[in-house]
This record gives structure tokens, sequence and C-alpha cells, in this order.
């Protein structure tokens, strides 16, 4: 019996050249593993944030961090995850998408155990960089299987379960978060990834196929080196900045610079190789570029809210970690409902109308921080999450589709990698840059405060300048009378520090709604079409 043809995909191959039939029906349970293994490395992050607050409290029930080292449980994943991202997804191109993933779950879920047992603050530093190397291979291979699995037609369809997935992720952490901290100590809250690991490595290894670029070209040990100093030095630049809430100072200075100078000669050599690990030639694409810096852009305005919003609800309003993670489920619901269904609007609309508007929700709600105060109701609140969700959920599948679909198929490692470090280097100076814009602000709303105890040493009064938790700490040690006058002028000056940074996240939106509206296309140009390799095999065929 005669049999239609299978259409042919962006490329001109056709589905059952590219992808072999088996694995095509079997594509969207490949998905669904995909996404376990991407829930770990969010859940992780999401799940800390709740816990920030008891590490912070003394042994037993934590561990006494203080609010640097607080910042640097989360900085050290952030600065070995964004240095090895594009070395990452270069060596899953390379040796295997598949391999890379495996290898970083059973790194994740070893640091994950490691991190649970820590016995110091300085351990779970350590620990918490182990899973960061981890996730650097887990992340750009998740995404890069995905575009190996599904055809261009059903990649915006996919890539929007994917982002739904993160929505998942953010609902799951923080709850699952609360329940253990509530029943557990603050180690459980590591420990949780452990099975997750387990049913991934065990789903993925008879489930998920292995894909790489069958041409990979001659190996780039200058562009890997390059492109990891230049980037450990940049990220960790700004964290440094952030945490001096000082972007002058000359250590700070001469690392962030030192980092662009590196990524620089990595541009130059890339442009000059033969074999380059990536064609810079696709940052001038309009899609790719834009995409890109929409991501970053809405991601540093995202983590700084995220950041202070936690300390919000906890320290100002008293919600216990679990009532915190519940908190944020209009957040998570939003993206969820909304992620893999933003292709029908930028069907209709076009991708830079859609994203465009999500940006401006995204603003609006961030300046909408400013109605919340000490008593304000917590339906608020409740409004924001979803309606910011709503708008994080018409952004990061236009800009990702738009980012994957400009390189061919092979180079999907290389790709992935590079959306991850855009958004994991705007997210980092998100915390950084707008971290220290609330400590700024906070220590000098408190300072009077503090200076005007009597009988309170100096350095003690200093500490308590750090953060809101370590002011209503010296708070609760004060007489009754004093603790709670020092109380009220802590919850207003958080407050005021807040209110200020949520400006300033709103201010970055708009500038995120502006870049878009200006560079992204309206609709989505074919993707480039892939080389055929020497052997004859299809470019970035599935086994």
């Amino acid at each position: 019996m005669a049999t239609s043809p299978t259409p042919p995909d962006a490329s001109g191959a056709s589905a059952a050249s590219r992808i072999p039939a088996h694995i095509h029906r079997r594509r969207w349970l490949i998905l669904c593993v995909l996404m376990l293994s991407l829930l770990i490395v969010v859940l992780d992050n999401s799940i800390l944030n709740v816990a920030m607050k008891t590490i912070a409290t003394p042994a037993p029930t934590g561990l006494g961090a203080t609010q640097s080292e607080l910042e640097w449980a989360i900085n050290s994943y952030t600065l070995v995850f964004a240095g090895l991202l594009f070395t990452s997804g270069l060596l899953g191109d390379r040796l295997g998408r598949k391999k890379v993933l495996l290898f970083g779950l059973a790194v994740f879920g070893t640091g994950s155990v490691l991190a649970a047992v820590s016995a110091s603050p300085a351990e779970l530093i350590a620990f918490r960089a182990l899973m960061g190397l981890g996730g650097a291979f887990v992340m750009p291979a998740t995404l890069a299987i995905l575009m190996n699995v599904f055809e261009r037609e059903e990649q915006p369809r996919a890539i929007g379960v994917w982002a739904g997935g993160v929505g998942l992720a953010i609902a799951v952490g923080p709850i699952a978060g609360g329940l253990l901290l509530d029943r557990f100590w603050w180690g459980s809250v590591f420990l949780i990834n452990v099975p997750i690991v387990a049913c991934a490595l065990v789903a993925m290894v008879f489930l998920v196929p292995d894909s790489k670029d069958p041409a990979p070209g001659k190996l780039d040990p200058a562009g890997v080196l390059l492109s990891v100093v230049g980037l450990v030095l940049l990220v960790y630049g700004i964290i440094k900045g952030g945490q001096l809430a000082d972007f002058t100072v000359p250590e700070v200075l001469a690392t962030v610079l030192g980092g662009l100078v590196v990524l620089a000669g990595f541009v130059v050599h890339q442009r000059r190789s033969d074999h380059p690990s990536i064609d810079i030639g696709y940052f001038r694409k309009p899609a790719f570029s834009a995409a890109v810096a929409a991501i970053a852009l809405v991601f540093f305005a995202l983590m700084g809210v995220t950041f202070f919003i936690v300390f919000y609800v906890q320290s100002v309003r008293g919600y216990s970690p679990l009532e915190s993670g519940v908190l944020i489920l209009p957040l998570a619901a939003a993206q969820l409902i909304f992620a893999p269904r933003a292709r029908l609007a930028v069907d209709r609309f076009g991708a830079r109308a859609v994203c465009t508007v999500g940006m401006l929700v995204v603003a609006v709600t961030m300046a909408g921080m400013l109605l919340l105060g000490t008593d304000t109701p917590i339906w608020v609140l409740e409004v924001l999450f979803f309606l910011q969700g709503t708008g994080m959920a018409h952004i990061m599948p236009p800009v990702t589709v738009a980012i994957m679909q400009s390189l061919p198929r092979e180079k999907a490692g290389s790709g992935s990698a590079l959306n991850n470090i855009f958004r994991q280097v705007g997210g980092t100076l998100g915390v950084a840059v707008l971290g220290s814009l609330l400590s700024t602000t906070y220590r000098t709303g408190i300072q009077d405060s503090l200076d005007a105890l009597r009988g309170v040493p100096g350095p003690v009064r200093n500490a308590a300048g750090e953060s809101i938790e370590a002011t209503l700490g010296l708070a609760a040690r004060l007489r009754p009378l004093a603790g709670r006058a020092l109380t009220v002028k802590a919850d207003d000056a958080f407050l005021h520090a807040m209110h200020v940074t949520a400006l300033g996240s709103a201010a970055v939106s708009v500038v995120g709604a502006v870049v878009v509206a200006a560079f992204l296309p309206g609709k989505m140009a074919p993707g480039p079409h892939a080389a055929e390799p020497r052997d004859g095999q299809k470019a970035g065929a599935t086994r």
C-alpha cells in the first residue's frame, strides 16, 4: 500500500530521515524524562530560597550563616554553573548529549548528598559548587536533546511544555522545602534531590536516545579555555561587586574588566579560527541577539525580586517556610498554564508583539510591589505573582525558540548553552546589583535606629545592619519595648529598600521591552540548513 510522503523540515530532510520512527513515537515520553532532569536543577534553587532563613539561624537549627555566606551558597553554584555551561554544551555536541546528561545528573546527586551533611557554611558553599558542576552538564543537554527528537513544526510546542516545567519546579520547590523544614533538619532540602536523580538516571538510560554532531570538526581547546576563564572572571566580579555593594573598588573592576577582555579575546579567536566552537555570525541575526538580550534582562529583573521577596514574606509578614512556598503558587501556576500555549499567541500576533507585551506585564508587576506593606492584604501579592508568571510565560518560550531555531540542529548543545549563559549572567547581575541596592538602602534606613541603641557594641550594631534578619536577631535580644521599636523600624527600612529595588527591576524590564520591540522579528525566519557531513549521515541525527 502506498504511503504519503513525509513533509520536509526546515533543513530539507524528511522527518523519517532525520528522526527514526521509534524515537518519533515516544518523543513526548522523552520530553517528560528531560523535564524530570530539569526539575531537580530548578527545584534545588527554589528550595534553597525558602531555606535561607533557616540556614541563617544558629546551630543546631541551622548553620548560623551570615548574609555574605548565604549569598555565596547561591553564588558558588552560579559561578561554576555559568563558567562551564558553554564547555558542557560543546562536549554534548561532540561526545553525545545523553552521556553528558547522565554525567551531570550523577555529579549533581553526589553534590546534593554532601551538601545535606555539611557541617559549616564553608562546606555548604563548596558542595553547592559541586552541584553547579553537575547542573552545568544537565541544563544544555536537556534542551539540545529536545531539539533532536522533535521536528521544527513541533519544537515551539515542546519548548513551551519544557518552559512550563520550570513553572512546575517553582511550584513544587518552595512547598516541598516548607514541608521538609517543618518536619526535618535543613539538610533535607538537598537530600530530596537524590531520589529524583535516581529516577531520572534510570529513565534516561532506557528511554532517551543519544545524539551528537556527526561532523564536529577539530577540537578548539583555546576557545574552550577562553570561554571558561572569561565567564568565571566576569561572574565572580559581578558577585563580588554585589557583596561589597560597590562596583568601583579595584578588585571588582579588575575582575569584571579582565573577564570582558578574555571574552573579547574569545570572540576574536572564534572569528579567526577555521574550526570555531560557535559561529559568531549568529549574533548578527536580530532574532538571535534580541532573544539572548531579552533572556538576560528578564532574569536580571526577576532574580533580584526573588531574592528579597522571601525576606518580605517570612521576616516582615511572619509566614512560615511552608506558607511562603504556597504563596508562590500563583507565579508557578501561571507559567505552567500559559507557557505551553504561548506558541498560539505567537502564531497569531508574532513573537515581537507577544514578548514586548510580556516584558511590559513583568515591568508593571515589579512596580506593583510598591503596593506591599506590613499589613497589605496578601491577595495583592498573589495577583502580582500570577500576572508576573503570565508575562514570563509569554517571554521565555518564544525567545528560546528564536535562539534554538537560529542555529543548525547539530549545534543544539552550543545553542542551549548560550541560552543558559545569558540567563545565568543576567540573573547573577540581578542578584548582585539589585541585592546591593537593597542592602545599601536598608542599611541607610536602619542605621540611625541602630546608632541610637546605647549599650550595644559598635561591631554588633554594624552586623545588625547587614540585613533585616540580622536586625531582628538583635531586636530579639533587647528589652521588650526596645525590641518592638527596633522591629518596627526594621520593617519600615526594609519595605523602603524593597520598593526602591522593585522600581529598579521594573526599569530593567522596560529596557527589555524596548530591546524586544526594536530588534526581535515579528515572524521567525526558517532555520539554517544543516551542513551535510562527510560520511553522508544527516546532521544532528538521533540514534
